[in-house]
């Protein structure tokens, strides 16, 4: 596979450095924030595939900050996590257009393999959109 860009934005700073490890381990591409407002701001200026994204952190929330992710990049793909079981939110998210929920403590084989089903997703509907692109273009050469 690929290797892809993912960002981990998580408010417990242990916690995000041991799991940006593990993944450097496996060969991943990892950046880190510890707020939603960061990431925003990350996501402006760096080529993101996935986003790993806490549900609960002080300032914005993970509902609020893939909102935000969502009006940037639609294709950028975001599995949400918690340590608090939580349906509602969990259906939220899913509806606001989250890949994925897991729940924390993180088994890493089964992040990993998420993180490549979303990256996979991603780059499927990136390459549907330039064949769309290249047959529009293609017409409109036609139709002059």
């Amino acid at each position: 596979m690929d290797t892809f860009n993912v960002l981990f934005v998580d408010d417990e700073i242990d916690f995000l450095d041991t799991l940006m490890k593990r993944m450097k381990k496996r060969n991943v591409s990892v950046s880190g924030v510890n707020r939603g407002e960061d990431a925003i701001e990350f996501l402006k200026t760096h080529s993101i595939d996935v986003v790993v994204l806490d549900m609960r952190m002080p300032g914005m929330d993970g509902i609020e900050t893939l909102r935000e992710i969502k009006k940037l990049n639609p294709l950028l793909e975001v599995i949400m996590l918690t340590g608090h079981a939580c349906l509602e939110a969990a259906r939220e998210g899913m509806e606001l257009g989250a890949f994925d929920y897991l729940m924390k403590p993180l088994n890493i084989d089964e992040l990993l393999y998420k993180l490549q089903d979303a990256y996979r997703k991603k780059t499927i509907h990136e390459e549907k959109i330039r064949q769309l692109e290249k047959a529009i273009s293609g017409q409109m050469t036609d139709n002059r």
